[in-house]
């Protein structure tokens, strides 16, 4: 597919999708005449990077991650950057203060549209 194809299909904006390129995000196939040809697997990767970003994970720390975002139980990282290992952590516990946050939020709503219904 196309980059307006896989823009369309994700929702992130094809400038948006070369910058994950520049950043080695993702990797599209070159044709022949220099257009980019986008592989089908790559619409689920661009979602989670799209998500990974929305949570608050800066792309330097997603290219270390792209191992996982396909299949967790086979990675091995051979050799363990601990300062990277502390950032992750760091990311991962806002991760779960937010996610928390939002199920507060989503609670209350829920309280909310509740009343409304008996009223």
């Amino acid at each position: 597919m196309r980059i307006g194809e896989l823009a369309k299909r994700t929702g992130v904006p094809t400038r948006m999708l070369r910058y994950y390129e520049e950043q080695g995000l993702i990797t599209p196939l070159r044709l022949d005449n220099g257009y980019r040809e986008y592989d089908e697997y790559l619409v689920a990767r661009v979602q989670k990077i799209r998500g990974l970003l929305d949570a608050g994970i800066p792309t330097r720390i997603i290219s270390h991650m792209l191992p996982c975002l396909n299949d967790t139980s086979g990675t091995i990282v051979a050799d363990p950057d601990p300062e990277l290992r502390a950032m992750l952590v760091e990311q991962r516990d806002k991760m779960v203060e937010r996610i928390a946050f939002l199920e507060q939020n989503r609670d209350a709503l829920t309280r909310y549209i509740d009343a409304m219904d008996r009223a």
